[in-house]
């Protein structure tokens, strides 16, 4: 019997990241809806912001052949971008930290510009607006996830996965991130991983350069926690491990009616601000 989409689980890094940090912070954020508008909600950040801004801009550059990838300004394009994030919308309630964030923004384009590497090269995008594949059709579980940039190794025949980091920490060794990526492409199209690096935008003018993860370990991991997202759901279990945590407690505070409903974002979702946002979201990077 044919699986259905649309009754499937679907799982992706920010979820599984979600998830694991707080079961009560992922049903909040990735299945709660609120009754009144049956919309789900979402907080507004500067670093989320931030890093949304910088993405479109890098996004737009993906879609573009390579010999005309350059020939516009990019700082043009962030102004741009910067438009759709600016003031209470982005997640600033004053002037002079959306300067600082802005600023930020600017010195990452800047950087690409003087210093596009890899973004010079054939680039391989996969045929569909989201990437996804049965991970497990007997447990009616998909998996998706939106890769930054994948570089075509010509001599090779094989693809380059690179991630674009916005935020100043570094990304956890623990991470799921790289494993789920290097199984969306292994599963989406024809062509093997033979590399895989982060871009600290905030930092580094190069790539770094990180382990490619074993395919089938990654396979075990990821399905092993989608299995348990898929059984919280059916419980309708979803517990904070510390009954209250800083992951769940800023959307705690939105269902206390303490944010400011700012607006809907493109994905019907209704965007908050919150006049003390939460500490642990401020140097998070952006996933799209």
């Amino acid at each position: 019997m044919p699986q259905d989409k649309y009754t499937a689980v679907w799982v992706s890094h920010s979820s599984i990241s979600d998830f694991l940090k707080c079961p009560r912070a992922y049903y909040l954020k990735n299945v709660y809806k609120d009754p009144s508008t049956n919309h789900k909600i979402k907080i507004t950040s500067p670093a989320l912001s931030l890093g949304k801004a910088v993405h479109e801009v890098l996004e737009d550059l993906y879609s573009l052949p390579t010999k005309d990838r350059l020939k516009d300004d990019l700082i043009e394009k962030f102004e741009g971008a910067w438009k759709k994030v600016s003031g209470q919308k982005g997640g600033f309630t004053d002037s002079d930290t959306e300067y600082k964030y802005k600023l930020r923004g600017e010195s990452m384009i800047r950087r690409v510009q003087s210093n596009p590497g890899p973004l010079l090269n054939p680039a391989l995008k996969i045929n569909m607006d989201l990437p996804h594949y049965w991970i497990s059709e007997a447990d009616n579980i998909i998996l998706c996830g939106k890769i930054d940039w994948l570089e075509y190794l010509e001599e090779s025949d094989s693809v380059h996965i690179i991630d674009f980091k916005t935020s100043k920490g570094e990304e956890d060794q623990d991470s799921l991130q790289l494993p789920i990526y290097t199984l969306l492409v292994a599963n989406c199209q024809k062509r093997s991983t033979s590399k895989a690096s982060y871009w600290y935008l905030d930092r580094s003018d190069t790539l770094e350069e990180k382990e490619l993860p074993d395919l089938e370990d990654s396979h075990k991991r990821v399905l092993e926690i989608a299995k348990k997202i898929k059984l919280a759901r059916s419980l309708e279990h979803f517990k904070c491990p510390t009954n209250g945590c800083f992951h769940c407690q800023p959307f705690e505070r939105i269902l206390r009616g303490e944010g400011k409903l700012i607006g809907t974002d493109e994905y019907r979702s209704d965007v908050y601000l919150l006049d003390k946002p939460d500490s642990s979201q401020e140097e998070d990077s952006f996933i799209l």
